[in-house]
């Protein structure tokens, strides 16, 4: 069947590793839409880091922030979300305190941290377009936080927290890496797969009308909601191996390559 809708992650995937939207992944959207094909982002960025996406590519479908967890109209009011238990998010507040990760929050429509000089933290800025709070304690918002982030330099160890820190919560939040380098822990049973299969039965689409396109753990269970789950190049091999191809990294407009040559199957256009 044809594709009628393709859903993109957005760090590592649409955007290149500067967080920079590239002329060639602008024109990848513009030709989707040319063909009548929808399209829109699923990304475990907050609301904030998806307005410049949204304007600079005409996005006309809900997005799907938090990864997946709060959904956005065009417009940006919020069609749904949901949040962390606060047993879930106090206990990951504590494995990363005591592991000597820092923590970020999100809550109350901002970016709430301790440490304005933490790791990561310029990077984060740019990416969102966006300045954090900054506050004494971080307890006082974990009632409702829509993500919490784990943020270190040490990847290895960041892994090492994550399947400790699944295995403590089990079913009560979902906790994955969003890059090697932050490790996100959101609402359960509210991920990117989730996001995708609501959109494609909106629009009434049948799983194989639909891609999919990312690069990391999160990004598999949208992968299972697609007829045609594509994984980035930078993407690590257990993702590769979830995806039906492999596109080229996003340092080298792997996004808009396989637009051409797995979406619209144009010729000479190497993956």
């Amino acid at each position: 069947m044809a594709i009628r809708l393709v859903v993109s992650d957005v760090d590592g995937t649409l955007v290149a590793p500067d967080k920079r939207l590239t002329p060639a992944a602008v024109a990848a959207v513009a030709a989707l839409r040319e063909r009548g094909i929808a399209f829109t982002v699923a990304s475990s960025r907050p609301p904030v880091g998806l307005r410049p996406l949204a304007a600079a590519l005409g996005l006309t479908l809900p997005m799907g922030a938090f990864n997946g967890a709060t959904v956005l109209a065009p417009d940006f009011s919020v069609l749904s979300e949901a949040f962390v238990p606060e047993a879930a998010a106090r206990a990951a507040a504590s494995r990363f305190a005591a592991a000597r990760i820092d923590l970020w929050v999100f809550a109350e429509g901002a970016w709430l941290l301790r440490d304005p000089r933490a790791p990561y933290t310029d990077l984060e800025r740019r990416t969102l377009a966006a300045q954090p709070r900054v506050v004494p304690d971080l307890a006082p918002f974990l009632a409702r936080a829509a993500k919490l982030v784990g943020v270190s330099r040490d990847a290895a160890a960041l892994a090492s927290c994550e399947a400790a820190l699944a295995a403590e919560l089990g079913g009560s939040a979902s906790v994955h890496r969003s890059q090697a380098y932050y490790l996100d822990v959101t609402p359960p049973g509210a991920d990117k797969g989730r996001f995708v299969a609501r959109i494609r039965e909106e629009l009434g689409l049948a799983r194989e009308e639909v891609a999919t396109l990312g690069d990391m753990a999160n990004d598999v269970a949208m992968f299972a909601q697609s007829g045609l789950p594509i994984a980035m190049g930078n993407a690590a091999e257990a993702v590769k191996r979830a995806a039906r191809e492999v596109t080229a990294g996003n340092d080298a407009d792997g996004f808009a390559r396989a637009i051409a040559r797995f979406v619209l199957r144009s010729p000479a256009s190497g993956a």
